[in-house]
């Protein structure tokens, strides 16, 4: 039976291998979590006069260095001053050189989101008209080459080493106490530890040029490792290397001084061990969230504690299986994995189902905003990959509880063989036994014959060598015979294979979990979207022969509810009188209402300004204020203040031609 099992499993580790690489291979390049949701000048934009300065906004807080932002002239030469600075909320400025000539400008940046992935990007902008340039629009990542896939595979590897080692060592102390003498099961957890530390190691070093060159001679470059420590993701992984020290201790104590406790001293230790165990692997679940998705964006402070218990669901539920499926397939013989401790980690494992469900959900509330999100954007369409594949397993599961049921009620091989030889030995003694006697009675005097010359012959420490041989091949063949006889069970064997098959379900959902950590939320991605389409399209020339201008302008107040695209309509845009209409719409191009917006015009080239204009509130999101005196006509700079609470508020701003 064991020589049927050994080609399947192989096969099917080869299979998950397989798919495991193209979940992989697909998940790269990474996308980025903060967004440019606008500039200005905006993407494409034709400028009369060279501007001053160029202003990024993004979806959110961003890391920047002093090469983040570059402009470049249409020869590909610098002519920034570098340095970006913070203007306002999400929003960075760098300055330009004074009298730029006519032409296409690229600007080319890369920075690194709050949630601790470089963003790289570009775009084009003319002064004057569109010229050619030899600088290209595109801009790689530092994440995509070598170093971004060492990166990728360093954070795999460390969400795998977290699930076994966790997951490993709660099946132990929850599911299985006799566990914690077998050598498979110590080495199980040993290995994650090992994987876990080792992949830490390798995140910090590499962090440095993943967020900036992607070179891999930067990798040792102790300056970028300082800078990097200094950082909070830095700060995260140096957190998750002394908590692994703590670790270190805990499995010591689990597989050393636990291990050779008896019954009542091992149940007063099991409360102590989970105590210290908890808070330890609740410290590391923590350095994921403080440096990632959760502590950005929505409610940070729900969302930190709700993903360190998703984490340590998903490590108690797929290690707790790692380690099931290792004990049914290595465990000893004499140390066989039974009912009692499957049936506990069924019921381990229907909880943390329940939990990853209500985290789930939360999380996906926050990560998508929207049902469209779910199937527009790629986060989504991988969440829904993911929620495949646990309904997938929990299916399985249900198999696996039915095989269990059976091993419960059905009497084991071994037992069913003792009770039959019990039932031989009760039979009255025949022909055959006295024959069988007879010959014993023979044998007996010519072994003894044998055995005396022996004696006379041998030594004493020989027949204790020999006697020690015989003894360990006894032991061996009844280890065997024991083995055969667990593997031939078939209720054992379907339970193998169901747990086999959860278990391969769950190296491909850890695959697409740590795709999902890498992908820009679903609710990021549609916000950047409409940004990008408003600023496009108010980045066209208007008002030139329309009688009209039309602004649009994202905002971002970093407070509750801070995001949005105010516009701005002037009709007719001339000298004189004019009407304007201000309009004030969410992310999902809902128009809702503010505390205060006002609007102020400048002609910077007349020393004209600011005059302030503050319109009346009309209905939901609609501003209009009549009688708005334009001097004289101009390239003016219109800016909208924008306060969506008591302490929230930022001015964004845009040139237009009036008159």
């Amino acid at each position: 039976m064991t020589q049927t099992i050994a080609p399947r499993v192989r096969i099917l580790v080869l299979l998950l291998l397989a798919v495991t690489g193209a979940l992989l291979a697909g998940a790269a390049p990474a996308s980025a979590h903060a967004a440019l949701t606008g500039s200005d000048p905006g993407q494409g934009a034709v400028v009369d006069t060279a501007p001053t300065q160029v202003s990024l906004t993004f979806s959110e807080q961003i890391a920047v260095s002093d090469d983040a932002v570059r402009v470049l002239d249409p020869k590909g030469k610098r002519v920034d001053k570098g340095d970006p600075a913070n203007l306002s909320g999400t929003t960075y400025t760098v300055r330009l050189l004074s009298g730029l000539p006519d032409g296409t400008y690229t600007v080319a940046y890369q920075v690194v989101s709050a949630d601790s992935h470089p963003v790289a990007g570009a775009f084009t902008f003319s002064i004057g008209a569109p010229s050619e340039t030899s600088v290209s629009a595109s801009a790689q990542a530092s994440d995509d080459g070598l170093v971004g896939w060492l990166y990728d595979i360093g954070r795999y590897v460390s969400y795998a080493g977290f699930v076994v080692m966790a997951g490993g060592a709660a099946f132990v102390l929850a599911c299985w106490g006799r566990g914690a003498g077998v050598r498979a099961v110590q080495r199980l957890v040993v290995s994650g530890w090992l994987a876990l530390t080792a992949a830490t190691l390798a995140l910090l070093l590499l962090r440095g040029s993943y967020t900036t060159s992607g070179k891999v001679g930067d990798v040792f470059d102790l300056s970028l490792l300082g800078d990097v420590l200094q950082t909070k993701t830095g700060a995260a992984l140096v957190s998750r290397l002394l908590l692994l020290a703590a670790a270190a201790l805990f499995i010591a104590v689990l597989f050393g001084a636990y291990d050779k406790r008896d019954a009542e001293e091992k149940r007063d230790l099991t409360f102590g061990l989970a105590i210290g165990g908890t808070v330890v692997a609740a410290g590391l679940a923590a350095s994921w969230a403080m440096s990632e998705h959760a502590s950005q964006g929505l409610q940070p402070g729900i969302a930190m504690p709700v993903d360190v218990l998703h984490l340590l669901a998903v490590a108690a539920w797929l290690g707790g299986l790692t380690a099931l499926l290792v004990a049914l397939y290595r465990a000893p013989a004499d140390t066989p994995v039974g009912q009692d401790a499957v049936q506990r980690f069924s019921r381990l494992a229907f909880g943390s189902v329940v939990t990853l469900v209500v985290t789930g959900v939360y999380q996906s509330w926050r990560q998508l905003g929207s049902w469209s999100a779910l199937t527009d954007t790629r986060y989504g369409q991988l969440l829904l990959a993911k929620i495949g594949l646990v309904v997938v397993m929990v299916a399985i599961a249900s198999v696996s509880r039915r095989w269990t049921a059976r091993l419960a009620e059905a009497p084991a091989p071994a037992a069913r063989e003792e009770e039959e030889e019990r039932g031989k030995e009760k039979q009255p003694a025949g022909a055959g036994k006295a024959t069988g006697a007879g010959k014993g009675e023979s044998g007996n005097g010519e072994s003894g014959k044998g055995e005396s010359r022996k004696g006379e012959s041998g030594s004493g420490k020989g027949g204790d060598a020999r006697a020690a041989q015989l003894a360990r091949q006894r032991a061996a063949m009844e280890s065997a015979r024991q083995k055969r006889l667990r593997d031939a069970d078939p209720n054992r064997f379907g339970l193998r294979r169901s747990v086999l098959a959860e278990a391969g379900i769950a190296v491909v959902l850890l695959a697409v979990t740590t795709v999902l950590t890498q992908t820009e939320p679903g609710r990021t991605e549609q916000e950047a979207a409409a940004a990008t389409s408003a600023s496009s399209s108010s980045s066209a020339p208007t008002g030139q022969g329309t009688g009209a201008v039309t602004l649009n302008m994202p905002f971002d107040t970093g407070g509750e509810n801070g995001k949005g695209v105010v516009t701005v309509d002037l009709d007719p845009a001339r000298v004189g009188d004019n009407d304007m209409h201000i309009y004030v719409e969410g992310p999902d191009g809902q128009a809702f209402d503010i505390p205060e917006v006002k609007v102020a015009f400048t002609l910077s080239a007349k020393g004209i300004g600011p005059l302030p204009v503050v319109p009346d509130h009309i209905t939901t999101g609609h501003w209009s204020a009549s009688g708005v005196q334009i001097p004289m006509t101009g390239d003016w700079k219109v800016e909208v203040t924008v306060r969506t609470s008591d302490i929230d508020q930022v001015t964004v701003s845009k040139n237009t031609k009036i008159g």
